[in-house]
């Protein structure tokens, strides 16, 4: 019960915070035993430090249950705090949820519930029950051709790949190329200006530019490499800088 000299009090420990009314003419020994429902800390692995005004006062004496907690600074709102003197493998850890057993819904069972979010997602056809949708793969698609016209990829035009400035080259094809596996949407083929590619044109048995055997200029890279520029020849570079 509250009396009009109760004072408030923030209860804190590893464990918890809390705000609680206290009564001044308690003891030390009523004030642990009702700080154990409120920390999970038994009275006796109880050390208790009343904080206020940033000093730290020990909550002890050498009779605590004839000690009462006027005889102590009490403020409202200063700290009580409430630390665990048992070991630490004898505490229990109220923090870790992971051994605590959780109840999961059969996935049948939620999906016959007519108050679901899936529910609500069916009856709105939402993501995968719009059938207007794309799919994964018309998306990906889309997405490949989007990154072809934003950066203005073309054949014929001059590029860079993946921003390094020594794979220069010309643009030589733009599409599907069967051959590469998990090639869903476009590829960019790029005649690099040096012999730093993968191959001279032709993927498989497939020839997309260029003769056989010829060097080792071509690279098939996804649109989002490419950089689109006036790049000038690398050769040209070298003999600029012999200027």
């Amino acid at each position: 019960m509250q009396t009009a000299g109760d004072i408030p009090l923030l209860i804190t420990s590893d464990n918890s915070s809390s705000e609680r009314r206290i009564t001044p003419s308690w003891t030390i020994g009523q004030l642990k035993s009702k700080l154990e429902a409120v920390t999970g800390v038994p009275p006796l692995s109880q050390k208790i430090t009343l904080r206020v005004n940033q000093q730290g006062i020990p909550v002890e004496a050498a009779d605590e249950e004839n000690t009462q907690l006027a005889t102590f600074p009490l403020a409202p709102y200063a700290e009580l705090h409430v630390a665990d003197t048992r070991p630490p493998g004898a505490r229990p850890n109220f923090t870790d949820a992971s051994a605590v057993e959780k109840y999961v819904m059969p996935a049948e069972e939620y999906e016959q519930k007519s108050d679901s979010v899936l529910a609500w997602k069916k009856s709105q056809k939402l993501g995968r029950f719009n059938p207007d949708a794309p799919t994964i793969e018309e998306a990906k698609i889309k997405a490949y051709q989007t990154e072809i016209d934003s950066r203005g990829i073309a054949v014929g035009k001059r590029c860079r790949v993946g921003g390094d400035d020594s794979r220069r080259g010309e643009i030589m094809y733009v599409g599907d190329v069967q051959e590469i596996p998990g090639s869903l949407g476009s590829w960019v083929g790029v005649r690099l200006d040096e012999p730093v590619g993968k191959n001279d044109g032709s993927v498989g048995s497939t020839r997309y530019w260029g003769q056989e055997g010829g060097p080792k200029h071509g690279v098939f890279v996804r649109p989002e490499r490419v950089e689109v520029g006036d790049w000038a020849p690398v050769d040209d570079l070298d003999d600029m800088e012999e200027i």
